[in-house]
């Protein structure tokens, strides 16, 4: 099991995505705001596994599902 804390920046390299603070800011700069009534792993931006493992998190809510949703206020500002 894993018992790390996650972060904004795990979140990022568990997705794949350069996970320094420049790119995660620029990241969810380039993609915000997500429209209102777009669930944040259906956005469009996402490959198929990448929403899968965001849906799979917050379905069930897992260790990931914080992180998930400070990403997802993150990105609706």
């Amino acid at each position: 099991m894993d018992t790390s804390k996650h972060t904004i920046n795990t979140l990022f390299e568990q997705l794949g995505l350069p996970s320094d603070e420049a790119s995660v800011d620029q990241f969810i700069s380039e993609h915000s705001p997500l429209p209102a009534g777009t669930a944040i792993q259906d956005a469009p931006f996402w490959s198929e596994s990448q929403s899968n493992f965001l849906e799979e998190g917050l379905e069930q809510d897992s260790d990931w599902a914080e992180i998930i949703d400070e990403l997802d206020a993150r990105m609706r500002h």
